[in-house]
Order: C-alpha cells, then structure tokens, then sequence
C-alpha cells in the first residue's frame, strides 16, 4: 500500500508552471505538468489550477516515458476547436505511425450552452463530407451536443468532432498525436481532407458513449481495447500500469502513473483510472 503524501496547492501567488517537487516512491511518479499555449485557449483556469500570467493556455499534458500507451492531459477552451478525426489502430499503421487515437472526455467545467460536436447528424457521402469541409457547412453538419459538469464522453477513433468554446475537461487517449483536421474556422493550419475522409466515420453518433458520471458511485466508463477506464473512489487495476487522474481532494488536478502490484490511496477523492488493454 503506497499512501499518497500531500501534494503542495499551486496558489494564487505562483503560475501553474510552478508546481512544487514531491518526493515518491519508485513504485509510483507524480508526472510533470507541461503548459501549452492555443489561440483558443483561456486566461483563466479552474481553481485547482492556478494563475496562467496572462497566458492563454489551452492545454495541459502530463509527460510519462516516451513510449506509453496512454496520454493524459487537460484542455481549457475559449474558442470552438478545429472538426477532426483520427484513425484507429489498423489504419494508423497503415500509414506508418505506431497507434490510432481513440479518446475520451470528462467534463470538469461547462459554461452555460457549451457543446461538443459529435458525429454527424445524418450519414452522408464521401463526397458530401468534401463539400461540407470545403465550404464550412460542416459545422452545421455536426451533431452538437450540449455538456455540463459530469458528462462523460468516449470517442473512438474515426469519430468525427469539435470541442466547444468554454469547457475545462480531461482528456484519456492513446500516445498518439495524429490528427486530420477537416474544417479550421479559418485559422492558418494545415488541413487533412484525403486522410480524414479516408478514416472518417460519416455518420451518427452513437448515444450510448455518452453518459452523466454520479459523484457517489464508482463505475466502469470504458471497457476497451484500446484502453480500460474506471470512476473510483479507491484504486483499481492493481495488476497493471495505471494513469491515476484525481477529480478532487488534495491532489485535484494532477496525475500519477503507478506501476502494477502496488496499491494507492488517496483520502476523500474522487478518481479517473486508465489502463491499457
């Protein structure tokens, strides 16, 4: 049983860059934060999080070693985020990269009438989805849904989507950093028509992958492959390496890589736990 030591609070004196070291066991890393700034990203960041300085932060990633399944990071959006998709595994590979990218989101702050967009509101063709991404009615196109604090959401590789303005959410995914972008509101980035059409799922969404977490009960949120997730108010998975993301409590905030055969406690805390597999 490995007892988690008292993380240090960023306070309100200190930018989020600044997190305090904390000494712990081998058998368990508290990752490094890593701050990255997006036009779309936000001035201001939940509580737990700190000041910014100023800057307009978008995301946060925690860094494990460089050959994880996993990546876990927060996101902070002022701006709705580019229409993407990306491609599972077996189409990854085909293209020369190590893994697709399936992911999935827990809302942790929604202003009112966020919305993600997710899948599209009626199949379409190849061909329409061309038109839709060229001249912008893809956005239309979408089916945007509106989010609140506790929604959980999982979005297999292949789904086509876009992240809202005003939502502060985690984010579990595969190691993969492979995105085809269809539509970018204009901003000067790189599009991916041919690769995105080609992985694309063109039609709905399925409602079952999206559903409302209870803060009180402990639950399986995603039961792989590509990765296995639990809410849970005490360690899970003990058999394997784990990403432990705490929602509240002293830890709030970060995220803990432990390795398998160890136990973890966190008093009072409400916990994301991911597993490959």
């Amino acid at each position: 049983m490995i007892p988690l030591a008292k993380i240090a609070k960023r306070g309100s004196e200190k930018s989020v860059a600044q997190a305090m070291a904390l000494a712990l066991p081998r058998a368990m890393t508290k990752l490094a934060a890593r701050l990255v700034e997006k036009p779309w990203g936000r001035t201001e960041l939940p509580a737990m999080f700190g000041e910014t300085g100023g800057q307009k932060i978008g995301e946060l990633w925690f860094d494990g070693p460089a050959d994880a399944a996993l990546l876990v990071k927060y996101l902070f959006t002022s701006e709705r985020l580019s229409v993407q998709v990306h491609p599972n595994d077996a189409q990854a590979l085909e293209r020369g990269l190590p893994r697709g990218k399936s992911e999935c989101w827990y809302v942790v702050e929604a202003e009112p009438g966020a919305s993600i967009g997710l899948g599209l509101k009626r199949e379409v063709t190849a061909d329409e989805l061309r038109v839709a991404a060229l001249d912008g009615s893809i956005v239309e196109l979408l089916d945007w849904r509106p989010v609140i604090a506790g929604d959980f959401l999982a979005v297999p590789a292949g789904t086509i989507h876009a992240i809202g303005d005003g939502i502060s959410l985690v984010e579990i995914q595969q190691n993969s950093d492979v995105t085809y972008r269809l539509y970018d509101y204009g901003r000067p980035r790189e599009l991916h028509l041919d690769d995105a059409l080609a992985v694309a799922n063109r039609g709905p969404y399925p409602d079952t992958l999206v559903r409302k977490v209870d803060s009180d009960r402990d639950g399986l949120l995603v039961e792989g492959p590509p990765f296995r997730l639990v809410h849970s108010h005490a360690d899970a998975m003990q058999d394997r390496l784990r990403w432990v993301v705490p929602l509240d409590g002293e830890a709030a905030g970060e995220c803990l890589l432990v390795e398998p055969g160890n136990r973890l406690e966190i008093a009072e805390a409400r916990m994301l736990i991911a597993a490959s597999g």
